[in-house]
């Protein structure tokens, strides 16, 4: 007996070696992205204005990094706290997280090369890997200028006092995120002549995939780019507004998704809510509320909207009926 006490004990012990080397491992050896680079950006009234427009209408940084009043159509930004963080994104049992400040009182201090690692490589100027909610795998990817362009605009924001509360991931999640930063890879932004092309670029920098993708186990499932809610996947539903929200399938299906729209009725779309009222919303409306900025990318131009709407009828069609407002009566 004292002999197998002795074997399960040096199993155990070589268990708890190994977990503390792996531990040890993932802490020093990750996140594997480069030095901050030494860059500056150009502080040109054109440059700010060009960014000003892609964070207001189509990357929206202030969006995700402000609170936004869910009682008002479409949750519009709380523009007395715009950019102080603290907005909530509940990741069920993988835990809670919050908006960081982006306010010059809490990235003051940051070089131009910690804000932009952060933003298209995702680690924070103290090393911390960030979550991929912040998603600079899509900002890492855009073209370097327009990242400038809005990082430059940010730097223009009000100065906010406040920190965000602690993010909460929970195990292995904690662990798994550091292995998720990776180099950016920046491209060049397409020509508008390409239509498809540019169209592709910025509907991938309005983040349009990450919501109307349905994804299982953390990865888009194959074969439903563009489709909506699934029942069963992760992002099946959004409950910010109170209520019940499912994406809509916005491939060129024409019988579930966009494949009967023209090109006006897409633009029309988003430019009937460019002067929305934002007046509070009656209690039966708010059960038809969405999460989606539409009166933010209402402002986007006509030729962007029309670039979006030539590429998403250029995917593959995806037949999925969605249930929209599942709570409305």
């Amino acid at each position: 007996m004292k002999t197998v006490a002795k074997i399960v004990g040096g199993l155990v012990l070589l268990l708890v070696v190994v977990a503390a080397c792996g531990y040890g491992y993932l802490l020093f050896a990750f996140p594997k992205v480069p030095a901050p680079p030494n860059v500056k950006f150009d502080m040109s009234p054109e440059r700010i204005a060009r960014g000003k427009y892609l964070n207001d209408h189509v990357v929206g940084c202030t969006t995700c990094h402000t609170q936004r009043d869910w009682g008002k159509f479409s949750g519009p930004v709380k523009e007395e706290v715009l950019g102080a963080g603290s907005e909530s994104f509940n990741l069920g049992p993988a835990g809670k997280l919050y908006s960081k400040n982006i306010t010059p009182a809490a990235i003051g201090s940051w070089t131009d090369g910690e804000l932009l690692r952060a933003v298209t490589q995702g680690v924070s100027k103290d090393g911390t890997p960030l979550f991929p909610l912040m998603p600079y795998p899509h900002y890492g990817a855009m073209d370097e200028e327009d990242v400038h362009a809005v990082l430059a605009y940010i730097r223009t924001l009000k100065a906010i006092e406040g920190t965000a509360p602690d993010r909460q991931l929970n195990f292995p999640l904690n662990l798994i995120v550091r292995t998720i930063p990776r180099p950016n890879t920046f491209t060049k932004r397409p020509s508008p002549d390409d239509k498809v092309a540019y169209g592709k670029y910025m509907t991938t920098a309005a983040l349009c995939g990450d919501c109307h993708t349905p994804s299982a186990n953390g990865a888009p499932m194959p074969g439903m780019e563009f489709a909506g809610s699934v029942a069963g996947a992760d992002n099946w539903e959004f409950v910010e507004t109170g209520y019940r929200v499912r994406a809509a399938n916005i491939t060129p299906d024409a019988n579930t998704g966009i494949g009967s729209w023209t090109e006006q009725q897409f633009i029309d779309k988003f430019k009937g809510f460019e002067s929305a009222t934002n007046t509070p919303l009656a209690d039966h409306e708010r059960a038809q509320n969405t999460v989606m900025p539409i009166t933010a990318y209402a402002g986007m131009t006509r030729e962007d909207l029309s670039a979006i709407y030539a590429y998403l009828r250029s995917l593959k069609p995806v037949t999925n009926r969605v249930e929209k407002f599942p709570d409305a009566k």
